[in-house]
C-alpha cells in the first residue's frame, strides 16, 4: 500500500514522503497515530499545505536553537558536589546536574540533550556539548567546584 507520510517516520521516511509499507502496518499503526494518509491526489494537495507550515516552523527553531547556542557560549554554570581527597567526586557529575545548574540560569534543557562525552569524576572545568536541534549543537561551560569550599 502507497501512503504519503504527514510526519517523519524514524525508519521509513520524513513529511511529504511516498513510501510503499504493508497494509496491517498502514491500518493498524500510521492511520490510527495520524503519520500517515493514504496515497490519492487530495493526499498530495493536504501534505503541500501541511509541508508549507511545518517549513515556517522548522526555521523559527533552527534560528532559535542558534540564538541559544551564542547565548550559551558566554554562560557558564557551578555544580556543587562533595569531594574527598585529590578533588575525587563521591559519584559523579550527571546530566541532570547540570540540566538542574542550568535551569538555574534560566536556561531550560532537556538532560537527554545534553552530551557527555566521559563522566565528570573530578573538580575542574568542562566543556560541555547541548544538542539544541537536530543541526544545531551549543557548548556551555561547567565549573564543578568542592561544596564544602567556603565563598567569598
Amino acid at each position: 500500500m502507497k501512503v504519503i507520510l504527514k510526519k517523519e517516520v524514524k525508519g521509513l521516511g520524513n513529511l511529504g514522503s511516498i513510501v510503499e509499507v504493508k497494509d496491517g502496518f498502514a491500518r493498524n499503526y500510521l492511520f490510527p497515530r495520524e503519520l500517515a494518509i493514504a496515497h490519492s491526489k487530495e493526499g498530495l494537495k493536504v501534505i503541500e499545505v501541511e509541508k508549507k507550515k511545518t517549513e515556517g516552523l522548522i526555521k523559527k527553531k533552527k534560528q532559535d536553537a542558534l540564538d541559544l547556542a551564542e547565548k550559551l557560549k558566554s554562560i557558564s554554570c557551578t555544580v556543587k558536589v562533595k569531594a574527598g581527597e585529590e578533588d575525587k567526586l563521591f559519584g559523579s557529575v550527571t546530566t541532570a546536574d547540570i540540566a538542574q545548574a542550568l535551569k538555574s540560569e534560566g536556561i531550560d534543557i532537556d538532560k537527554k540533550d545534553i552530551l557527555l562525552e566521559e563522566t565528570i569524576r573530578s573538580l575542574g572545568v568542562y566543556q560541555v556539548l547541548v544538542k539544541l536541534h537536530p543541526e544545531v549543537k551549543g557548548e556551555v561551560r561547567v565549573w564543578v567546584v568542592n561544596a564544602t569550599t567556603i565563598e567569598f
